[in-house]
């Protein structure tokens, strides 16, 4: 069921600054399946694709939508409802919810194929953006995969030094841990995308125009299974060890 606009302003704005709270004090919160904190791999946490889907991406996101939206608030706009909408969609796009996001677009993209043609073109971003935090993300699994492997030869010949491997699994839990924050987001945007696709063909959108636009959220979902079933495998892996 859709609200006006002006009955989600408010509740939205709560949320975020709800979220807001709630990510600054978790986002530096970290466990281990060895019972040890370990370091998350630094190319994990730097580099342009570090904060595409974090965490630490999202507070930024929410930080700047509160704030665009509570000048909005306090603002002379005739119209604060809207104002809101087109700040907190301007920081966070699709990730402040299907139903924002259209209701924004829609205010920006009077015309549905222009509006269409927009979302097929940030989708495409963010398959840009799935590919390249993707590869990055590729370089760390393969090196923790040695890393494993390099452990379990050890173990074998009874040659481990059991403290520095600690120190390793830890580190790769860390690893892990992070990649699947960033998949958890990644697949959030392509369900929000999923759902204003279905909204916009719901409400009468050309069919051959919201299948364009799907098609390029598939090939975004495509990217992010794929970079999931890695993760899965590295995890796999990393749970044969038991170091005791």
């Amino acid at each position: 069921m859709n609200f006006p606009t002006s009955t989600r302003i408010n509740p939205w704005l709560g949320l975020l600054m709800a979220a807001c709270l709630a990510v600054t004090g978790c986002a530096n919160t970290g466990s281990s399946m060895t019972g040890s904190q370990g370091t998350v791999d630094p190319r994990l946490t730097s580099g342009n694709d570090a904060k595409f889907f974090t965490t630490s991406g999202f507070q930024a996101c929410a930080i700047a939508a509160s704030a665009g939206i509570l000048a909005c608030m306090l603002s002379n706009s005739g119209n604060k409802a809207a104002c809101s909408i087109i700040a907190g969609v301007g920081a966070c796009g699709v990730a402040m919810g299907a139903n924002y996001y259209l209701d924004q677009r829609r205010a920006k993209y009077a015309d549905t194929t222009e509006r269409l043609n927009a979302m097929t073109t940030e989708v495409q971003g963010e398959t840009a953006k799935v590919a390249q935090r993707s590869d990055t993300l590729q370089r760390v699994i393969n090196d923790d995969k040695q890393q494993i492997a390099s452990i379990q030869q050890s173990m074998k010949a009874k040659t481990l030094d059991k403290a520095k491997a600690q120190r390793d699994i830890a580190n790769i839990d860390q690893n892990i841990g992070l990649m699947r924050k960033d998949l958890t987001n990644m697949k959030k945007r392509v369900t929000e995308y999923q759902q204003v696709a279905k909204l916009e063909r719901d409400g009468g959108a050309s069919q051959a125009e919201v299948q364009k636009v799907e098609a390029e959220i598939t090939k975004m979902n495509t990217k992010v299974a794929s970079l999931q079933q890695e993760v899965d495998g590295l995890y796999s892996q990393r749970s044969a060890i038991t170091l005791g």
